[in-house]
C-alpha cells in the first residue's frame, strides 16, 4: 500500500527561500498550499522558471491571524508545514511592534494552528544565524536575532507541554536569484552585478557562511520528510569565507576586471562560521555544493534571467 501524497502548507511562499521550497517540493510530487500576505511573484517566476507551477495553489493570507490558519490547515488536509514567512533586518528594525507580531505571534499561530489539527510531522520552521552575536553562544545583537531566539524556545514549549514536534534551520547567508531583501542579501546583488558586467560594492566584510538558494530549500525539505519526534534546533552547513574571496569568486565566474566588485564595511553582527554537524548527521549528509560552483551557476542563472527580463541590473552601490 503506497503511502499518501503528502499536502504541505509553506508559509512566506513569496520570499526567496519559500518560492525555492514551494519548487522543490512539487518536484517531489508533492502538493503544496503556499501562504503569502500577497504582493510580487516575482521570486517564483526565479525559482520556477522554466518549470510548471503545476502542484502549487497560492492563498492570500496572515498568520497573525491563528483562526484563518486553523480553517486553510482542515480545508486543505494539511499533512506537513514548511514555516518561513519572517519579517527581516531592515523591517524589523524600522518597525519592531510589527516584527513581533508577524516573527513571534506568526510563529506561536503556527505552532498552536497545528496543534489543534493534531498533526503527527514536525513543524519546519526557520530560525536563523542571527540568534547569536559576534560568535556562537553569544546573545543576538539584532531584535530579529531576538525574536528567532523567542521562536526556538517556544518551540520546544510547545513540543514540551503539548507533544507539537518540530525541526528549526539556522541559515547564515543564503545566496542566489531570488535573494534580493535582507541584511545580507548583498553577495547575490553582487552576482547579478557581475552578471550584467556592472560595479557593485558589497557593505559589509569579516566573513560569511553561504548557503545557496536551492541547496537551503533541500535542507527544509529534507527535514520535512524525517519521522521527526522531538523538538530541535540545527545551524545549516556551508561553506565559510571571507568577504574577500567571495569577491574574488564572483568576479571570476562573471567574467569581469578585478575591481569591478569590492565590498567596504564592519563585519556581520553573528559568527562568520558556524557549526552545522548536526544538521548533517540529522538528514543523513551534507545538501550544499562548493562556493565557486553555487557563484558560477547564480551568475549563469542570472544572465539567463536578465535575458528574459525577470530581473533587472542592480543600481551601483
Amino acid at each position: 500500500m503506497s503511502e499518501p501524497r503528502r499536502r504541505y502548507l509553506v508559509t512566506g511562499v513569496l520570499g526567496a527561500i519559500g518560492a525555492w521550497t514551494a519548487r522543490t517540493l512539487v518536484e517531489r510530487g508533492a502538493a503544496v498550499v503556499g501562504l503569502d500576505l500577497g504582493g510580487s511573484q516575482h521570486r517564483l517566476d526565479i525559482a520556477f522558471e522554466p518549470r510548471t507551477r503545476d502542484g502549487l495553489e497560492l492563498v492570500q493570507g496572515d498568520i497573525a491571524d491563528l483562526e484563518a490558519l486553523e480553517r486553510l490547515l482542515a480545508g486543505h488536509g494539511i499533512t506537513n508545514v514548511i514555516h518561513l514567512a519572517a519579517m527581516q533586518v531592515p523591517l524589523v528594525r524600522e518597525r519592531p511592534a510589527l516584527g513581533a507580531l508577524v516573527n513571534v505571534v506568526g510563529t506561536v499561530n503556527v505552532l498552536e494552528a497545528a496543534r489543534r489539527a493534531g498533526m503527527t510531522g514536525p513543524v519546519v520552521y526557520a530560525s536563523s544565524i542571527a540568534v547569536f552575536g559576534p560568535t556562537e553562544g553569544t546573545l543576538p545583537q539584532t531584535l530579529y536575532g531576538v525574536f528567532k531566539r523567542a521562536n526556538e524556545e517556544t518551540a520546544l514549549r510547545y513540543f514540551e507541554d503539548y507533544g507539537v514536534p518540530s525541526i528549526g534551520l539556522r541559515p547564515h547567508t543564503v545566496y542566489g536569484p531570488g535573494r534580493d531583501q535582507g541584511l545580507t542579501s548583498a553577495p547575490t546583488v553582487a552576482m547579478l552585478a557581475a552578471a550584467a558586467g556592472l560595479p557593485y560594492e558589497i557593505p559589509f566584510g569579516g566573513r560569511a557562511q553561504l548557503q545557496y538558494l536551492p541547496d537551503v530549500a533541500e535542507a527544509f525539505v529534507r527535514a520535512s520528510e524525517l519521522d521527526h519526534r522531538d523538538a530541535c534546533v540545527h545551524t545549516l552547513d556551508g561553506p565559510s569565507a571571507s568577504i574577500d574571496e567571495v569577491v574574488g569568486l564572483i568576479e571570476a565566474a562573471g567574467g569581469v576586471d578585478h575591481g569591478t566588485i569590492t565590498w567596504r564595511g564592519d563585519p556581520l553582527p553573528f559568527p562568520g562560521k558556524a557549526d552545522g554537524s548536526s544538521f548533517v548527521e540529522l538528514v543523513g549528509g551534507s545538501v550544499n555544493r562548493p562556493l565557486a560552483d553555487g557563484i558560477a551557476d547564480s551568475i549563469e542563472g542570472f544572465r539567463r534571467l536578465l535575458t528574459q527580463g525577470l530581473v533587472s541590473p542592480p543600481t551601483a552601490h
